[in-house]
């Protein structure tokens, strides 16, 4: 059997920045052992596999190394990439079917994708103090607010605190709480956008992820909150970087970003 990938790095404006992601296009669904093992194999944070559906339609499934997830931001802006610009270059918009519901990407402007995801919006987290304390314990700088997204989300004072946060520090208190993952932020004025943010996944096996869609899911209705601002720029500033143009819009939340192409090859199994 042979089936095409594409590897692109998404909310990147030229390759080796943003989130790379693996995409397959199939025309039937393989098994959930073989996608789990062509993920493995790529050894990138996602790949995506999708089936069409219908004129504009498939259905898309993410799979980390070692895991499928229920939501990949920059996977679905990556499989949008992939149909517009190889195979069905004619479609301006796409909807995606999945664990998450329905998800669209369009053409925007200037080379910009435009992705609506769902909104999670940040609560109590249950553990808020002894999360603050073993976080302060970890990583030496104290967080100053803990709340409960789709994704924990860890606020801190600047984007320097965040910088300088060791992955490993994080995955040794996210084991000791038993939780896959968390969301570190800051404001990020001082670099020229509204919030910096980084994103660790250790238990989905991806210790670091570059640029994260599905954490903005929960960031933006934050941060819109706090700074009374609808539209935010946003930058993840991992060691790769990639910015994120957001918008709030209640139930959804809106990014932009751009997908520079790198490789394409075949699987063969």
């Amino acid at each position: 059997m042979e089936l095409k990938l594409w590897q692109v790095d998404a909310f990147a404006d030229k390759p080796f920045e943003g989130n790379p992601a693996a995409v397959v296009p199939l025309t039937h669904w393989l098994t959930d052992e073989q996608m789990q093992a062509i993920a493995a194999e790529n050894n990138l944070a996602e790949t995506a596999f999708f089936v069409s559906t219908g004129a504009g339609k498939y259905d898309l499934r993410w799979f980390t190394p070692e895991v499928e997830v229920p939501l990949c931001g920059h996977a679905t802006l990556a499989s949008a990439h992939v149909i517009f610009s190889h195979l069905v270059p004619s479609l301006a918009r796409v909807d995606f079917s999945t664990k998450s519901g329905i998800l669209t990407v369009e053409k925007g402007d200037a080379g910009l994708l435009v992705m609506a995801l769902p909104a999670y919006q940040a609560g109590p987290h249950p553990d808020a103090e002894d999360y603050r304390e073993a976080l302060e314990e970890a990583l030496d700088v104290t967080p100053t607010e803990i709340v409960k997204a789709n994704y924990t989300i860890a606020l801190f004072k600047t984007a320097d605190e965040i910088a300088d946060i060791d992955a490993d520090a994080v995955a040794d208190t996210l084991e000791e709480f038993e939780e896959e993952c968390l969301v570190v932020t800051a404001p990020g004025t001082e670099l020229g956008f509204d919030f910096v943010s980084r994103f660790f996944a250790p238990g989905k096996g991806v210790l670091e992820d570059p640029v994260t869609g599905s954490a903005h899911a929960g960031l933006v209705p934050f941060w819109a909150k706090r700074l009374g601002k609808a539209k935010l720029l946003a930058r993840q500033i991992s060691q790769r970087g990639g910015t994120l143009h957001c918008e709030e819009q209640g139930e959804r939340v809106i990014l932009k970003g751009k997908v520079a192409p790198y490789l394409e090859g075949i699987i063969r199994i």
